[in-house]
């Protein structure tokens, strides 16, 4: 196996240091317990040069994905913001991915114990999740057998940690079984969403989305897809769908800051519309791709040069 090459500095814990050294403790609560929120951002090479994609509402989320499970992180918004601009610039990352993380530290060992509360802040050279074929013309999928989570019991939405041991557990199964992504249903029975990504149907021109009470995170590139569909005069719909429909939609597709935007050809072994991406999915990855080669017009200021 090739040996890995991660990127020379790392920021952790107010400062920028070599990536050796931002070390965790082996008892550390996040480590033992799974107490850690993250988020994961991409930057993107323009024409105006390099930009974070949607920063503030990423950093946003983080914050109170911390706030749900009480977490006090120890800097201040506009500091943590700040240190994603740093560890791209002194990296040299333009086509990049970020990954900010605040976690329980070394501390009490009870799962309400008082630890410090740990951050850091990573990026590494990012290009498509998937592959570039993927995005081309789409992968396959299954429906898991394992479900989201009940309302009330996880907070989906949280980005944190503990949740993507559901998503490990469904993007594993589907590795296993030969698809190239898994699709779970919430405890209804409904649809959810993919292992770590958003979901859309299109079905006669319209786009269908499961609401965010269908045990989904709330995904930045959910949110950035329906409003660039509403903008340009696609009908957006957000309801509860069960899982027959994704044999009969028109189109498939998955999103999320890392998947982007990933049609599905067959679900399920059953084929999606011709087996491609479809006339939408083409349409919605030319906008959403073109706020960052600048044929979209940025209405929102979603991107934050450095």
């Amino acid at each position: 196996m090739a040996e890995q090459k991660y990127p020379e500095w790392i920021w952790h814990n107010g400062t920028l240091k070599p990536w050796r050294d931002a070390t965790v403790h082996v008892m550390s609560h996040g480590l033992q317990y799974g107490s850690s929120v993250f988020e994961g951002i991409r930057s993107y090479q323009t024409p105006a040069g390099a930009a974070i994609f949607r920063l503030a509402a990423h950093m946003k989320r983080l914050y109170n994905s911390a706030r749900i499970y009480d977490m006090q992180i120890p800097y201040a918004i506009e500091e943590t913001s700040a240190a994603c601009h740093e560890v791209l610039k002194r990296n040299g990352l333009e086509q990049a991915y970020l990954r900010p993380c605040a976690y329980r530290g070394l501390g009490g060992f009870g799962l309400s114990a008082d630890t410090p509360v740990d951050v850091a802040i990573a990026g590494w050279p990012m290009g498509p999740y998937l592959g570039p074929e993927a995005l081309k013309h789409g992968i396959t999928a299954c429906v898991s057998s394992w479900q989201r989570c009940a309302p009330n019991t996880i907070p989906a939405g949280a980005k944190a940690g503990g949740n993507y041991l559901s998503g490990q557990l469904i993007a594993r199964e589907a590795r296993q079984r030969g698809f190239g992504e898994g699709i779970a249903l919430a405890s209804t029975g409904l649809l959810s969403e993919g292992a770590g990504e958003n979901l859309f149907l299109v079905m006669d021109g319209v786009l269908h989305t499961a609401p965010v009470s269908a045990a989904l995170l709330n995904g930045i590139t959910r949110d950035s897809i329906i409003t660039l569909a509403r903008d340009h005069g696609v009908q957006v719909v957000e309801r509860d769908l069960p899982r027959e429909y994704l044999y009969l939609a028109d189109e498939v597709f998955m999103c999320g800051t890392a998947a982007e935007v990933t049609p599905i050809r067959a679900v399920d072994g059953k084929q999606v519309g011709a087996g491609d991406a479809g006339p939408l999915t083409r349409q919605i990855q030319d906008w959403y791709f073109g706020l960052f080669d600048g044929h979209t017009e940025d209405k929102w200021g979603w991107l934050e040069r450095l």
